[in-house]
């Protein structure tokens, strides 16, 4: 398993200690999590920290701290779902960032990145995302992925009774389209 994965203009590696007052701080933000039932406690961030870190070791890979310039942005990464939805068992990509990272294209390069290392290293067949349906800039990032939207999959979180983003849409990407593009973008001039 590597420990970073690094892109033109961030680092995405394991999480530190000191990346919890931050990660704190970003969850804590209403605009960062605009699109989530609640923003989260110190104490829960924390907590989630730890179960990233648990998924690295259990699975491989994970939702990787990002940091831009050295300064801690985010994360982005894989995640295996715990929870039923349509897809059945299956891997999702996510990011979370803050808000001075938004707007700079961060997320989609991580994630693109992300998406190299699970597709080849890893070996994943199929990689999915998916948010509410009101997530317009999540659903710009998977599209400039590459990712095509799968309205047959749409479903309503379970974990999120009675919240207005309940309905969540889905994007999927599978790794044989992912090679094509690749080998596209690579033969393509200029």
């Amino acid at each position: 398993m590597t420990d970073q994965l690094r892109t033109a203009r961030t680092l995405l590696r394991r999480w530190h200690d000191d990346d919890l007052r931050p990660f704190a701080a970003l969850n804590a933000d209403p605009e960062v999590m605009e699109f989530f039932p609640a923003t989260l406690a110190p104490v829960e961030s924390a907590a989630m920290v730890e179960r990233i870190e648990q998924g690295f070791e259990t699975n491989g890979f994970g939702l990787w701290a990002l940091e831009v310039d050295g300064r801690f942005a985010g994360f982005a990464g894989l995640n295996r779902t715990t929870f039923d939805t349509p897809m059945g068992p299956h891997v999702e990509i996510g990011w979370r960032l803050a808000r001075w990272a938004w707007g700079h294209g961060y997320a989609t390069e991580a994630a693109t990145e992300v998406l190299r290392d699970g597709f080849e290293r890893v070996g994943l067949a199929d990689v999915y995302s998916f948010t509410t349906t009101r997530n317009v800039r999540s659903q710009a990032v998977m599209e400039r992925l590459g990712m095509q939207r799968r309205p047959d999959l749409d479903f309503d979180h379970p974990r999120t009774p009675g919240w207005w983003g309940q309905h969540h849409v889905v994007h999927h990407l599978a790794a044989v389209d992912w090679r094509v593009r690749g080998a596209c973008r690579a033969s393509s001039p200029g």
